[in-house]
């Protein structure tokens, strides 16, 4: 397979170090000596798959185990795929050139709803049955995890099972499961007896025993287990304390460059700010940060093993990590000798400083992105996203008098009550923070400052407070767009948006069911895939699948759901109450901004009792749970 892929296929195809393997850290284990061999599979392309984080935690975590193995594999670029098809080449992982089908287990990560179809075609590719009622004793079982598995149900009829929540923590009982059922490398237990002992293992969601019955109007009626032991809901896993949790030392280095071509330095899990838009702020409560003596060590490691000459630290909202001033002095003063610098990719408004701005740029200068998300206090207090014009105006200030000539701007459209003067207030704020770059540039020179306005269209999420709501129908989305594109025009601004069509089918498997499946495999067989890339994007030929099955994705994205109505992953468990959501969902629409818990008031949305965990605050000087 290797030989024919690197003489007679590679020269075809471009980029073609997307598909050789052996980068540097690579693992290459024997297959015959191990037991349990898994391939973990990113539904997008090499670039973009290799800057995840969960891939080199994983990667790592699995192939430490002598007993197990994991290999990388990522979805074909078109090109490939054809060279693929044509010579009837199966899809293969770029350790071992291995085919997909060969493997016992196939894991998906699920970042984004609109990567289903690259997941449908990946499974086409490796000779696997799309549906996991047409598959046997002798093909992998496919799972699935990430944020999208909080609500997996349009995928339900294509996946074997999903995990919930931290992957270092469910996992290795996941393989550990499958490695007491096989009897020999080579033998694949029965599929049921394998999903009877999985269905045992805390967080592991099987879709196929749990019926779900519906309304005559289409809603969701009941989702209830169809087999004994079955539970009814499905409990997230956590990583109570991040200093103990595996941490990759010796992560791959791509030869091709990659989206985020750097060192990710996770220095804390969760958010407590409680934006009520964001899914991930639920999902990954709570606050969990690695302490200062943990960061240094890993950092010091990372930067041997890699060459890399960036430290990116990352996490939800690292400028709230408790010490992260005195750790990016540390992280500057331990690493900058050799060229080493330092970005933070998440920053809030009310977090920055000016001290802090000119600690990043000691080695080299990276963009500044903030995100006020609304144009308006009202609005700002209607998301609770806590922060106000004049944290703006002093986080930018301070960034262009320490040398900052580009500033990015992101904002949300259509968000729960937006009026005109919301939008106008987008357009009022980036010319502020311009006219603040300018009266910087006319006291002490330099470059013409730029503001980069990029606005992205509001999608509801599962388990967020916004569940409930309708997103704007297309057409209004469009006209909001073109609204703002009249009031960006001019000098020093430029403004970017997402292809409202796009959003629109976001929030429609967002919030979508299993009756959705049909749709997803019509769509992929039109040749929709690659959805998320514009020049791929094929929004008629979705359309045309929604007509096929007599759907309509209107019902899924447009539509205000009521308290009492059972949604789709209500059997799902975050360790976020539904009640706290609803009741967030309710100081939304009165535009009251809830606080957050780490500043020593709970606000009682359960996780911390739920989950037994707590909000774990290291990175200071003194260690605090709260």
């Amino acid at each position: 397979m290797r030989q024919l892929l690197e003489q007679e296929i590679l020269p075809r195809v471009v980029k073609p170090t997307r598909y050789t393997g052996n980068e540097w850290n690579m693992v290459k284990k024997n297959w015959e000596e191990t037991t349990v061999r898994m391939a973990f599979a990113f539904p997008d392309v090499y670039e973009v798959a290799m800057s995840h984080l969960g891939l080199q935690i994983l990667y790592g975590l699995v192939n430490d185990n002598p007993a197990w193995l994991m290999e990388r594999v990522f979805a074909p670029w078109v090109d490939m795929e054809e060279e693929l098809r044509r010579r009837k080449l199966p899809l293969f992982s770029l350790e071992s050139f291995q085919p997909l089908a060969e493997f016992d287990v196939i894991g998906f990560t699920m970042q984004y709803e609109m990567s289903y179809t690259n997941i449908l075609n990946m499974l086409d590719l490796g000779g696997i049955p799309l549906y996991s009622r047409d598959r046997n004793r002798e093909h992998p079982l496919v799972v699935a995890g990430g944020p999208c598995a909080f609500n997996p149900e349009p995928l339900a009829d294509f996946m074997d099972c999903f995990l919930l929540g931290d992957g270092e923590e469910l996992l290795p009982e996941v393989l550990a499961a499958i490695q007491q059922l096989k009897k020999a490398p080579d033998h694949r237990p029965d599929r049921e007896e394998l999903l009877d002992r999985l269905a045992r293992v805390a967080g592991v969601y099987i879709p196929s025993r749990y019926q779900v019955s519906y309304h005559e109007d289409g809603r969701v009626r009941e989702v209830v287990p169809t087999m004994p032991g079955t539970p009814a809901r499905v409990i997230r896993r956590v990583v109570a304390n991040l200093d103990e949790a595996y941490f990759p030392s010796k992560p791959i280095v791509p030869f091709a460059e990659v989206v985020h071509d750097r060192i990710m330095l996770e220095v804390l899990r969760g958010c407590t700010r409680g934006c009520r838009f964001c899914q991930a702020g639920i999902l990954y409560r709570p606050v969990r940060e690695r302490s200062p003596r943990v960061l240094t060590r890993q950092a010091a490691v990372l930067a041997r093993e890699t060459g890399h000459h960036e430290i990116s630290l990352t996490s939800l909202s690292t400028a709230d990590y408790t010490g992260i001033n005195s750790l990016v002095r540390t992280l500057l003063d331990t690493h900058e000798g050799r060229g080493v610098g330092i970005s933070l990719p998440s920053l809030r408004v009310d977090a920055f400083s000016v001290d802090l701005a000119k600690e990043i740029q000691r080695v080299r200068r990276a963009g500044l992105t903030f995100a006020p998300e609304a144009g308006s206090q009202r609005l700002r207090d209607v998301i609770n996203k806590g922060v106000t014009e004049e944290d703006l105006v002093t986080a930018v200030t301070g960034a262009f008098e320490a040398g900052w000539r580009g500033i990015k701007l992101y904002f949300m459209m259509g968000l729960p009550t937006e009026t005109k003067e919301d939008l106008e207030g987008i357009a009022r704020l980036a010319r502020r923070v311009l006219s603040i770059g300018q009266e910087v540039r006319r006291v002490k020179g330099g470059k013409a400052p730029t503001v980069t306005v990029s606005i992205s269209s509001f999608v509801p999420k599962a388990h967020t407070p916004f569940q409930w709501e309708p997103q704007d129908p297309v057409p209004e989305l469009q006209q909001k767009q073109q609204f703002l594109k009249g009031l960006l025009r001019g000098k020093g601004i430029t403004y970017n948006y997402h292809d409202a069509r796009l959003s629109f089918l976001e929030a429609v498997f967002a919030r979508g069911d299993r009756r959705l499946a049909p749709v997803l495999a019509s769509a992929w067989a039109r040749g929709c895939k690659f959805d998320s890339w514009s020049e791929h994007f094929r929004y008629d030929a979705w359309m045309e699948a929604f007509q096929q099955h007599r759907m309509d994705p209107v019902f899924y994205a447009n539509r205000t759901r009521e308290r009492t109505e059972v949604l789709p992953w209500d059997h799902l468990d975050p360790g976020v109450s539904k009640d706290f959501l609803w009741e967030e969902r309710q100081m939304a629409l009165a535009a009251r901004p809830s606080a957050d818990c780490r500043q020593g008031d709970c606000p009682g949305c359960g996780v911390c009792p739920g989950l037994g965990v707590a909000v774990d605050l290291r990175g200071g000087d003194n260690h605090a749970q709260i």
